[in-house]
């Protein structure tokens, strides 16, 4: 199996009904493949069967079936936990803890057993990188939509994921501001050279040269 993440799908959906089948394709390191496709489709389902949180995607009544593999640098993930994937997971709440600091909302993602002083510069380095060097000690109210969008990133990527996954996370951003973004992330992905899966309906949030992969109901 080959570096990166790779997918198959035989079925995904209820035991009645089928979102998807026979799908299969992979995402080198440092690059973002676009997934897209009509509203009830299966992509949030997708993305919650490669993460491992089928479970919670589901609606309660109906409970969400994957068939198919899930691969990261040729070790098999579907058939562990959620927390022991190593998968990062986007979405387009920012979902930042209103009790915590921006850096504590950092610093929460990183791993308890690092020292306190690499903890720290490591927030003080993810803030640079989002360029919100002062904002450390503000609350997350106090930022804008963008900004809360840039720290849920950089929260992500500061839990050291194999792999990203993102359900349309510029969706929630007026469109100069989305476009600053999503060039943003894009160079975060290539420059630590993470496979990552972008969930969107606008054409314009496709990178560079990304593969485009166009779902249809099975």
């Amino acid at each position: 199996m080959s570096v990166g993440l790779h997918v198959s799908v035989d079925r995904l959906g209820t035991v009645n009904k089928p979102l998807l089948k026979a799908l299969s394709w992979s995402v080198p390191p440092g690059a973002v493949c676009t997934l897209m496709g009509p509203s009830g489709v299966g992509k949030s389902s997708l993305l919650g069967a490669i993460a491992g949180t089928l479970s919670i995607v589901s609606d309660g009544l109906t409970p969400l079936i994957f068939e198919g593999s899930v691969y990261l640098d040729g070790e098999r993930l579907d058939t562990r936990p959620a927390h022991e994937r190593g998968i990062g997971l986007v979405t387009q709440d920012p979902l930042l803890f209103p009790h915590l600091t921006v850096a504590e909302n950092l610093a929460f993602a990183m791993n308890r057993h690092t020292p306190k002083a690499e903890r720290t510069q490591q927030v003080k380095d993810a803030l640079q990188a989002a360029n919100l060097p002062a904002m450390g000690q503000a609350d997350p109210s106090q930022l804008s939509g963008g900004e809360r969008a840039r720290i849920a990133l950089m929260r992500a990527l500061l839990a050291k994921p194999r792999a990203l996954l993102l359900d349309e996370p510029f969706s929630k951003l007026d469109d100069s501001l989305r476009q600053h973004i999503r060039e943003w992330f894009f160079r975060q992905v290539t420059q630590r050279g993470i496979p990552a899966l972008l969930v969107t309906h606008d054409p314009a949030d496709v990178a560079d040269h990304s593969r485009v992969i166009q779902l249809h109901h099975a």
